[in-house]
């Protein structure tokens, strides 16, 4: 599954649902946490649970992000997952501490029959970073997403427009994802007008191993979506390096060059990764 794009959508208003179904977003997360008023609750789980009924199994990929498991989020996973006849995609697990919280929820999903939907933990806390290691191979999980909001917050860092003081989490979070052989998804942009800013952090994001972003508003995804796909010049060089991987191996050869670039294995590994992106965003 490519995650590029991730866009939250609250889980209360169905207009706005439907609205981001039908963007570009390559996964669109129903939220039943923070966008919505404790006093709301109820009212969009029902909502939730109607509108996965009525998609079915359509694209985009569909998530819910419930509210902390040990609180509220036992009762979201009951009414939309054991509940509709139609699961969602994955389910996005807040606030994760500890691994156990995740094989909490593997097992409940598990006991629903529901075992094939995934689990992205949110790593938005210092414990969650430190034990990101964990939650990440933790089973269930297909990817780990970042949350700079709430982790700043819990460290009592002054958010700054470079990002700086997330930097040490974020890559904390692509090492972990790496590691564990899922995906790993970067923090919002909360700047809806800033554009440019978005593109300038999803391309950081991308530098340093992210494979895709959260998104709060449909004017990002696009933005997001060509950060995080392979530009023709980086699939032709790509393309060239795996096909002078194959020369070189029938000539029985370790080391290759490509247009005077001498290619190693981490080269040919870094090519095969940017064409995996390229075939997941439809460009091959």
């Amino acid at each position: 599954m490519v995650r590029r794009s991730l866009l939250y959508c609250p889980g209360d208003d169905r207009g706005m649902m439907e609205t981001a179904v039908g963007t570009d977003a390559d996964t669109v997360i129903f939220d039943l946490e923070d966008a919505v008023a404790p006093a709301a609750k109820d009212d969009a789980r029902g909502t939730v649970q109607s509108l996965l009924n009525d998609l079915g199994g359509t694209e985009p990929a569909r998530c819910v992000r419930i509210n902390p498991y040990d609180r509220r989020g036992r009762t979201d996973v009951e009414s939309v997952v054991g509940a509709v006849s139609t699961p969602p995609d994955a389910i996005a697990l807040p606030k994760v501490d500890t691994p156990e919280t995740v094989e909490a929820l593997a097992d409940h999903l598990a006991d629903l029959g529901a075992d094939g939907v995934d689990i992205v933990p949110l790593i938005e806390t210092a414990r969650g970073v430190v034990a990101v290691e964990e939650i990440a191979a933790a089973p269930g999980v297909d990817a780990v997403a970042y949350g700079d909001q709430d982790f700043t917050a819990d460290i009592g860092a002054t958010v700054t427009d470079d990002k700086t003081e997330s930097l040490y989490a974020r890559q904390r979070t692509v090492v972990a994802a790496a590691a564990a052989g899922v995906d790993a998804v970067d923090t919002v942009w909360t700047d809806i007008g800033d554009l440019e800013g978005l593109r300038e952090q999803a391309a950081f994001a991308v530098d340093i191993g992210f494979d895709g972003k959260l998104a709060i508003h449909p004017d990002q995804v696009p933005v997001i979506n060509d950060a995080f796909t392979p530009t023709p010049d980086q699939l032709e060089w790509a393309e060239a390096v795996l096909d002078g991987q194959d020369r070189a191996a029938d000539a029985d050869e370790g080391v290759f060059t490509v247009d005077g670039q001498m290619i190693d294995p981490p080269l040919v590994e870094r090519a095969r990764t940017v064409v995996e992106r390229a075939e997941a965003a439809g460009l091959r």
